[in-house]
This record gives structure tokens, C-alpha cells and sequence, in this order.
């Protein structure tokens, strides 16, 4: 009987400890979801089967690679993309695109090209210029530092960004900020299956809406619930069909077998990018791969270790609320051995941070099912607020559990500013309308050289 009303206490101790948790903002944003901007609102470039949709993204494992993509409307030709270092634009070089095309329902795709530029030199600026005569269109990236333990890094965050007035709001707040230099986009891209026949000419209007931001800086790619585009009732059965044509990853430089799945490394960090929506149970192709990636990470090389995913593990929205609890059973203990410093999810939409908490004691019969304080584990960050057409998830469980140190229903995107091996400052910023607000701030510490507990998770 003693042991019983122990047992009880016990249990009614960790209920209260769980359910008192950080800060819900009071701030109040607009409830109405926005309307997707026209089609006028971003005209293809002028020009006979000009390029368009230009973006990049990393296309190797150590940063000294580019994969340039874009769309030529009307013809296959020309498929060549030039490219030079900004000292020496007497020195071009050129690369061959792979093109490729698809048809969705009634929709037929321009000509998509992907050509991969590799044996970059490390923080350069280069120019690229794709088409030809009257329609040449010219950009420029920079590559990153070489990859090494102190290498200071600025990634911008963005997730659920859709094509809204919102939309746009969070994207020119992000590209404000001169010192980022590149996305973590967490998925959820032109929300074109929101609209009948999940209709793709709203692919192409994305495609042209981001231009701006990731024709100059890459954006790492992660695919969410909007990128399945399965649509038997269409006949279309190929899930991820327009995803994986217009977007393509490095996957193979990492042993993966899917673009879903895949890692990089950039910098100081090692970044390892997950899909919610491939099978990853026991056995399965994610699952074997992940468990042979987390041992391969060198933290005297690359100390940052992130995980992407979609799908938050983490999540006191009632919207979408556990749909992630699957995955975090199957991987979070591997998170947590392995030291991972942040785990960054969209979907949801609205911000959430968490504190370091872990939930892997549990084995069906012990009764500990509750998340508890970990020094080991990542902090979980929710961004899912990019201004996407379905609005603000303003749905929080109360009270607040107590892994929750910040919460609010807002848009908006995050800065973190890797600083060195043992320190990196975070910032989430809320869309202001005209401008962006730094409503929630915080200094992350490395689990691996510095796994001290960071000030303002004292009350988790």
C-alpha cells in the first residue's frame, strides 16, 4: 500500500512538472488566411523561351559543388550554363544541364534543367549566366568557408512559405538580412495542391516568386506533406512527381538512395535532412541509412550536427498534433546518442522552441512515457510559418507543457548565426506586416564541446 501511494505521488509530481511550461506570446495575428498572390504578380522573364525558375542548392557533400537549375518554357536548347570566378571572367567554364520534363493531369511542364558544377574553390563569388543573345540572364552565388570546427555560418529558416502576400513578407524580411547566407528550408513549397487539380502552373509561379533569394544563395531542400502531390482520383499515382523533377539534392554523395533523404556538410555543421513522408520503420531504406550516417559525423570537423525534417516530434498545436510521434520513436533515441544540437521542423503553422528534452525511456511496461529534461538531446525548433494560403495554426493545448519554452501563432523565419565550435545565436523573427521583429532570441550551446545548459531553459 505504501508503495502504491508512492508510485502515485510520484506520477502526480510529474504531471504538474510537465505541464507548466515557458511563454505563449499574447501577440494576436490576423486569423484569415491570405490569398495567393495573382499569376501577374511574378511574369516570366521577357525573351523567346527565356530561363526562368532559377535556383541552386548544394551539389556535393563538402560545399565545393552547385547544382544550377531552371526552366526553359519552349525549347529543349540551350542547355549550357557558363560560369567563371569573379577575378577572373576571362577563365568561363561550362557545364551541361540534364533536362528533363513531366505531365501532371492536363499540365505539361517547360524543359527543367539541372547541371552540377563541381571543384569550386571554397568562399568565392562566381557568376553564372544561362540562355543565350537577348534572353541571357546572369547571377552569382558565393561558396562556403572550407568545413571545419570554428568556422563561423549563417543559415536563414524558412518553412510552409507558399506564395502569399504573407508569403512575400517573409521572404523579403529573410533576404533584409545581409549576413545570411543560406536557407534551411524545412518544406511545404508552392502549396500547388491546394487548388484544383493540384494545379501546377502554381509550381511555376513559385518557382518564379523565390527566384529572387535562391537564384543567389542555395536553399537545402527538405520535401513535406505538400510535395506528395498523390492524386489517384486524377490519375496520378507517382507521389513526389513535380517535387523531384523541378528539384534535385545531392543524395548520392551521402550513400543515400532517395533525394528524400540525405546529408551535407556546410561550414561547421553537418546537416542531415529526413522525410516524414517515406517509409522509415525498421528495415526500410531511411532507416538503414540513417543508422549508418549518425556514427559517420565528425564532430572535430563538423561540431554542429542539425536534423531537418517536416513533420515536428515535438508539438503542442493541436493542429497537426503527434502526427511526427511515429518517427520520434524510431530515431529520437539515436538523436540523443549522438549528441544532435537542433532539430528543425515545419508543417505546423506557427513557431514553437522547445528545451533539451528527450523521451526514450519508455518500454511498454515501465510506464515512463514522459518527455524529461536531457542534456544530451537537440532543442526542438517548430517553423512552419513561412504565410502559406491556409493561415495561422492558432490552436495551442493548454497549459503549456513544460518542454515548451516559446510559443506563438504568427509567421515569420529564423537566423541562427553559427558563432564557433561551442556557441551559435538563434533568432526567430515574427512578420510585422512592414518589417520583422525579433520576438524570440536564444543562445544555443554544442552538445558535443560545450554541453552545459543553456540560460533560458533553466525552467524546462
Amino acid at each position: 500500500m505504501i508503495m502504491k501511494s508512492i508510485i502515485t505521488l510520484i506520477f502526480l509530481f510529474s504531471i504538474v512538472n510537465f505541464c507548466y511550461g515557458g511563454k505563449t506570446s499574447d501577440y494576436v495575428r490576423q486569423q484569415w488566411p491570405s490569398a495567393d498572390m495573382s499569376k501577374g504578380s511574378f511574369p516570366p522573364p521577357s525573351g523567346y523561351n527565356a530561363p526562368e525558375q532559377v535556383h541552386i542548392t548544394q551539389g556535393d557533400k563538402e560545399g565545393r559543388g552547385m547544382i544550377i537549375s531552371w526552366v526553359t518554357p519552349l525549347k529543349r536548347l540551350p542547355n549550357i550554363v557558363t560560369y567563371w570566378e569573379e577575378s577572373k571572367d576571362n577563365d568561363k567554364q561550362m557545364a551541361k544541364s540534364r533536362v528533363t520534363h513531366y505531365k501532371y493531369f492536363n499540365y505539361s511542364s517547360g524543359f527543367i534543367h539541372h547541371a552540377t558544377i563541381e571543384n569550386l574553390q571554397y568562399n568565392t563569388k562566381y557568376f553564372y549566366e544561362i540562355g543565350i543573345n537577348g534572353t541571357a540572364r546572369r547571377f552569382n552565388f558565393i561558396t562556403p568557408p572550407e568545413v571545419g570546427p570554428d568556422v563561423p555560418y549563417t543559415f536563414g529558416i524558412i518553412g510552409d512559405l507558399g506564395q502569399t502576400e504573407d508569403s512575400n513578407h517573409t521572404l523579403e524580411h529573410y533576404m533584409a538580412n545581409k549576413n545570411a547566407q543560406a536557407v534551411l528550408f524545412l518544406g511545404d513549397l508552392s502549396y500547388a495542391d491546394d487548388h484544383p487539380y493540384h494545379n501546377n502552373e502554381r509550381w511555376d509561379q513559385w518557382g518564379r516568386f523565390v527566384e529572387k533569394s535562391v537564384a543567389y544563395q542555395p536553399w537545402i531542400w527538405t520535401t513535406g506533406n505538400h510535395e506528395i502531390d498523390y492524386a489517384p482520383e486524377i490519375g496520378e499515382h507517382v507521389p513526389f512527381k513535380p517535387y523531384t523533377h523541378r528539384y534535385h539534392v545531392p543524395y548520392k554523395a551521402s550513400q543515400s538512395s532517395s533525394p528524400h533523404w540525405y546529408s551535407i556538410k556546410r561550414a561547421s555543421a553537418h546537416i542531415i535532412v529526413l522525410s516524414s513522408y517515406s517509409a522509415y520503420g525498421k528495415y526500410t531504406p531511411q532507416y538503414e541509412w540513417l543508422k549508418q550516417e549518425l556514427p559517420k559525423v565528425n564532430r572535430s570537423e563538423t561540431p554542429w550536427l542539425f536534423v531537418l525534417l517536416h513533420s515536428p516530434w515535438y508539438n503542442s498545436n493541436n493542429y497537426h498534433y503527434m502526427e511526427g510521434e511515429s518517427m520520434r520513436v524510431a530515431f529520437e533515441p539515436w538523436l540523443v546518442e549522438h549528441k544532435v544540437d537542433l532539430v528543425f521542423a515545419g508543417h505546423v503553422h506557427s513557431y514553437e522552441r522547445s528545451g533539451r528534452v528527450s523521451n526514450v525511456r519508455y518500454n511498454i511496461t515501465n510506464g515512463l512515457s514522459m518527455p524529461i529534461k536531457d542534456a544530451s538531446a537537440p532543442v526542438y525548433l517548430t517553423i512552419g510559418d513561412g504565410g502559406n494560403i491556409e493561415g495561422v495554426a492558432n490552436n495551442f493545448s493548454e497549459p503549456q507543457p513544460s518542454y515548451s519554452i516559446f510559443r506563438e501563432a504568427s509567421f515569420g523565419h529564423a537566423i541562427l548565426e553559427i558563432k564557433n565550435r561551442t556557441h551559435a545565436f538563434y533568432t526567430w523573427h515574427r512578420n510585422n506586416n512592414t518589417k520583422p521583429v525579433a520576438a524570440d532570441t536564444a543562445w544555443f550551446y554544442n552538445r558535443y564541446f560545450y554541453p552545459h545548459e543553456e540560460p533560458d531553459t533553466a525552467n524546462v
